[in-house]
């Protein structure tokens, strides 16, 4: 039965890849397209097992994860992972979005991790999480939508907070999460952001194994703003391009998975100075200019350029 659901879920995920262009630039608002369904799934690769094969079409192709234990290949946005758990579609304190995409795949740290912070945030008063993209089944580059999430140690969590009902599928798909950011985007929106909120990212930004957490620079200065007492969270918490609709958590290397590549440690400093924000809200970033020449799009990272590792994963049965 979980079985043919999952299976189902990921011949949704990639038709609605394949209704996309192949060399779509990286959609910052991703988690706002809609599901589908209805659909078919992509057919299958002439030769699979080319090494010139872009990555993405290699893993975005494969269905299930790989049965052994959890491991980390690579890193977060050039790896894969063998071992990876689906996160339950339901809980008591969270809900999984836009399941069409078979998305929500990640290594048994994350899925753990997850469902303590819907716990400590619904004790804080966060009604619960709406999930949306971790990772594939093995990881790796995917058709649509993120450079990282590759190897299941990356997690977007909605900024809308989860209803006191069980979604429909269809709400799954069709749901949009709710904009945070002001129009002129140099704070967030006083209409809809709330306490809460900052409830909700602290609890993820206090786990230990957390290494960053990513949010829209507005949300950065509210955060800055509203934290009282022990602040020394606000360090992982980092302004990034997009995320103005959610935030992403991501954890560290696991114990374990020795050619899982980490990320320097984050700086102790809180990140709040006017210095630290100044870059994000610059006319450079919020109202940047088109360049003269447009740049040519950057090819696909090949299965012959992914480690020797993620080979492996990706021909496996």
């Amino acid at each position: 039965m979980i079985a043919s659901r999952l299976i189902l879920h990921s011949i949704v995920t990639l038709a609605l890849a394949a209704m996309l262009s192949a060399a779509a630039p990286i959609n910052t608002a991703w988690a706002q397209d809609k599901g589908t369904l209805d659909a078919k799934p992509l057919p299958p690769l002439v030769n699979p097992n080319d090494p010139n094969n872009a990555a993405r079409d290699v893993f975005g192709r494969k269905l299930t994860p790989i049965q052994m234990p959890a491991q980390v290949m690579g890193f977060y946005a050039k790896g894969c992972i063998a071992g990876a758990q689906p996160l339950p579609v339901n809980g008591a304190t969270w809900q999984v979005m836009r399941l069409s995409r078979n998305r929500y795949y990640g290594h048994p740290d994350l899925i753990a991790l997850l469902e303590r912070i819907s716990v400590k945030a619904q004790r804080g008063g966060w009604p619960g999480l709406l999930v949306g993209d971790m990772s594939q089944p093995r990881g790796g580059p995917m058709l649509t939508g993120h450079a990282s999430h590759q190897v299941g140690l990356d997690a977007d969590i909605w900024l809308t907070p989860m209803p006191d009902r069980m979604l429909s599928r269809n709400e799954r798909e069709e749901m949009s999460a709710v904009m945070m950011v002001r129009p002129d985007r140099l704070d967030i929106d006083p209409q809809v952001w709330t306490p809460k909120h900052l409830v909700v990212i602290r609890a993820a930004a206090q786990e230990p194994q957390v290494e960053r957490i990513f949010v829209n620079a507005a949300i950065k200065k509210a955060l800055c703003r509203e934290a009282t007492g022990d602040r020394s969270w606000l360090s992982k918490v980092r302004p990034m391009y997009g995320h103005d609709y959610h935030f992403h958590v991501r954890i560290k290397c696991p114990p374990g998975s020795k050619t899982c590549e980490s990320q320097p440690p984050p700086v102790e400093s809180e990140g709040c100075n006017a210095d630290d924000l100044a870059y994000w809200f610059s006319d450079a970033v919020l109202h940047p200019k088109p360049p003269v020449t447009p740049p040519k799009p950057r090819p696909p990272i090949t299965m012959a350029q992914m480690p020797a590792e993620c080979r492996q994963i990706a021909a496996a049965p």
